[in-house]
C-alpha cells in the first residue's frame, strides 16, 4: 500500500536563512515580497522551501528545480500547486501559528491543513456557513476547539479535492468533532463523488490542530517525520 508521509517543522525568518530563499521559483519569491508582517513571511518560506526540498528528495533532483504549476480553473496562477511534469506524487502544505507541514502520496490527491487554537468571534455565525443543516441539527454548544477541528477536516478534504475554499463547506457532512474523523456525506453540485477519507494529526506545536485527508474508501498508512533537519540543511550536506 502507498503510505501517506507528512513533514513538520517551524517557520524561518528570510533573513536567517536567505539559502531557503534561493530554492524558491520567481513566483514564490514574489509572494514572499508581498507579506509584510515578518511571521507570516517566516511561515510561507519555511512551508514552500520544506516543499521543494522534500519533493526533490523524493525525485532525485535540485530542490530548485522542482517545477511547479499553480494553474487554476479559471486559468490564473492561483490554484492548488502541482508538479509541473503532470505525474509523480501528489502533495499539499499547510502553514499556521509556529507550525509549517508538507504532505505527500504517492498515487491519489492529498490535502493537509493546520490551524492554531486562537479567539474567534461569532463562533456561532461561523458554524452556520461552514457546518452541513445535518451537523447543525446535532447541538450542542460549538466552542473554538470544536469548531477548529471541523474547520481543519473540510479544508484538509477541500484541499484535496483541488477546489479549496471556493466549494462550500457546507457541502460536507462529517463524524462529530468529539469523534474519530470520518467523511459522511458530500453533497451538492460542488461534490467531487467517489470516496474520501480524513484523519486527524497532531502538529508539534501546543495549541495547534490539523488533519490530512484524501481520496480513497480507505485511509493510507500515515507516517509523520520531523522536517527541521531538513530544512535546516537547505538541500546542502
Amino acid at each position: 500500500m502507498h503510505g501517506c508521509d507528512i513533514w513538520w517543522a517551524r517557520p524561518v525568518a528570510p533573513q536567517r536563512r536567505p539559502e531557503l530563499v534561493d530554492l524558491l521559483d520567481e513566483h514564490e519569491r514574489e509572494r514572499l515580497g508581498r507579506f509584510r508582517r515578518p511571521a507570516d513571511r517566516a511561515r510561507y518560506l519555511a512551508a514552500h522551501a520544506l516543499t521543494r526540498l522534500v519533493l526533490g528528495h523524493r525525485l532525485g533532483i535540485a530542490p530548485a528545480a522542482v517545477a511547479l504549476d499553480r494553474t487554476c480553473r479559471c486559468g490564473e496562477q492561483h490554484g492548488k500547486p502541482r508538479l509541473a511534469a503532470g505525474d509523480g506524487p501528489h502533495f499539499s502544505l499547510t502553514h499556521a501559528g509556529d507550525v509549517v507541514g508538507v504532505a505527500v502520496h504517492g498515487v491519489a490527491p492529498v490535502g493537509l491543513d493546520a490551524e492554531q487554537l486562537r479567539p474567534l468571534g461569532d463562533l456561532a455565525g461561523m458554524a452556520r456557513q461552514a457546518w452541513s443543516p445535518t451537523e447543525l441539527a446535532r447541538g450542542g454548544r460549538v466552542d473554538t476547539a470544536a469548531f477548529l477541528t471541523v474547520w481543519t477536516r473540510k479544508e484538509a478534504l477541500l484541499k484535496a479535492s483541488g477546489d479549496g475554499l471556493a466549494a462550500p463547506m457546507a457541502g460536507i457532512t462529517l463524524s462529530r468533532p468529539d469523534e474519530p474523523a470520518a467523511v459522511r456525506e458530500w453533497a451538492g453540485p460542488a461534490a467531487p463523488g467517489g470516496r474520501w477519507w480524513v484523519r486527524d494529526l497532531r502538529p508539534p506545536a501546543p495549541e495547534h490542530l490539523a488533519a490530512v485527508a484524501g481520496a480513497g474508501a480507505d485511509p493510507p498508512v500515515v507516517t509523520v517525520t520531523d522536517g527541521e533537519p531538513l530544512l535546516c540543511r537547505g538541500g546542502g550536506g
